[in-house]
Parts: structure tokens; sequence; C-alpha cells
């Protein structure tokens, strides 16, 4: 399996899961089109990262199976709030999340067999409201400079959640429940979700 992301996050939910991926990021033009809604963006940019990198490797003699995912965070207006470009960006964007409710939708796909699939999940998460002070500690510490939204919840982040509705792993970028069994395990056994659960066992079927 190739991980078309260079995502640390994603990487590591994969291996935790069993899966030994390669890395290879994919080169895409990531920009929102006028009239996108958030959850079309990511499922759209998902598609075109697998297809980029599965492009690359269409004349191997064994194509691998390519996964990949893209996260928006986004407001109930619409807004997408991406990577901030700098600490002052990062800074307003934490001050919209403070005490209000966001969004965090994340689309993945695979292609596999000359066949595409995809998904989108998405997840409801609110903020206590942020101090000053709260904020500026958060950015001093460089945890938001490259996450979507200014923040990671598996991080020190996780101290600005008052709660989460749906998927904790969407909001950490990657569904791994939903893409294990409605985007693998078609491709690698019914019994994919049973063989990972198995330990040594799944790792090894999840690699076959």
């Amino acid at each position: 399996m190739i991980l078309a992301s260079q995502s640390p996050r994603r990487l590591q939910l994969l291996t935790e899961a069993g899966f030994t991926p390669s890395v290879e990021p994919a080169d895409i033009p990531e920009g929102r089109r006028e009239g996108e809604t958030p959850k079309a963006l990511v499922e759209r940019l998902a598609c075109e990262k697998a297809a980029c990198v599965a492009k690359r490797h269409r004349q191997d003699a064994k194509p691998p199976v390519v996964l990949a995912a893209d996260t928006v965070v986004w407001l109930p207006s619409g807004e997408v709030l991406g990577k901030p470009r700098d600490v002052t960006d990062a800074s307003r964007m934490l001050h919209e999340l403070s005490g209000r409710t966001h969004y965090v939708s994340t689309g993945a796909s695979v292609i596999a067999r000359g066949t595409q699939t995809s998904l989108v999940d998405t997840a409801k998460v609110s903020f206590y409201p942020l101090t000053d002070e709260e904020i500026d500690a958060y950015i001093s510490s460089g945890e938001p400079m490259d996450k979507a939204g200014a923040y990671g919840i598996q991080g020190k982040g996780r101290l600005l959640v008052r709660s989460i509705e749906g998927d904790f792993y969407t909001i950490m970028g990657l569904p791994m429940t939903r893409v294990v069994r409605e985007l693998l395990e078609p491709l690698y056994s019914a019994n994919l979700a049973a063989d990972i659960l198995g330990g040594i066992n799944g790792r090894n079927a999840a690699n076959e």
C-alpha cells in the first residue's frame, strides 16, 4: 500500500491497524473551487491525490493500492479554515473557533485494480471560550502551524475542546473504521476488520 500523504498522523493510524504503507505525497493544486462545499472539497482532493500517485505506478507489474485523504476545518457559514499562513493567521483562526462549534470533514479515497472508491466523514467539535493568554501560549508551542484550523486534537490542542460528536479519528485526519470496512475490506479480505483485531495474524492478513 502507498499512503499518498505526508501526514505523520495518518501514517500512525495505518501502522497501528497493522498496515505498513510506503509514503508518497501527491503534488496537486489544493484550491477550493467556486461554490464547492467543504465536504465536496475534501472528497475531490482525496480522489485527485490518489489518482496523482496511482498514475506514477500504472506501468508497475503489480500496481499498488493507493490511499489518500484530505481534511478541512469549517464553520457553519461554510468558511474553510486551512493551515495557518503565519502566527497572525493562527491567532485569527483560534479566535474564530473560541467558544463556538465547528466541523471537521475528512475525505478518503482508495485506488486499486483500476477502480477508485471514496468517502467523506464529518465530525462536530465545540471549543471552550479561549483567553488571549491561552491562544498565545498554544501558538508559541508551534503545534498549530501545520494543522488545519490551527489545532491538533491529538496533541496539546485537546485542551481547547469542550466536546465532539462523531469519529475522533476523522478529526485526527483519517476515519479508520470506515476506511477499513468500506474501502479496504473489498480489496484485502471480507474479514479484514477481524484480521486486524486479531493482532499479529491481522497484520499479516492486512499486508498480503
